[in-house]
């Protein structure tokens, strides 16, 4: 991940509404949640709810699919670990060993 991906990614999570949502995807995992569960966990109006998850996606941390009638959202787990590798890659001089758990996590997949 470059500079300016890790900037945008980090700007979309610099909200109080979109902060919230990703937490809760993380916590849902793969599966995700419907746009309407989302909504009603957080209590966000669901068209707020809808503009707020197309800044994540935009910013490549969340993905959205289609089931029948309703969107179902999750965690990107690829940009996830990309901001994480970004933010971190260069941890205790090159020694990501010395920094356990953070990089062990990122090193086995992540958590997600």
């Amino acid at each position: 991940m470059d500079e300016s991906t890790a900037t945008a990614a980090l700007g979309a999570l610099a909200q109080a509404t979109r902060l919230a949502a990703f937490r809760t995807l993380i916590e849902a995992g793969q599966g995700g949640l419907a746009a309407g569960e989302l909504a009603e966990t957080l209590g966000t109006p669901h068209n707020t709810l809808s503009s707020h998850l197309a800044i994540l996606a935009r910013a490549g941390l969340v993905r959205s699919r289609r089931e029948g009638r309703s969107v179902r959202y999750a965690v990107d787990s690829a940009g996830v670990r990309g901001l994480l590798r970004f933010l971190v890659g260069d941890c205790c001089n090159g020694r990501p060993e010395m920094c356990a758990p953070l990089p062990l996590i990122l090193a086995r997949g992540g958590c997600c």
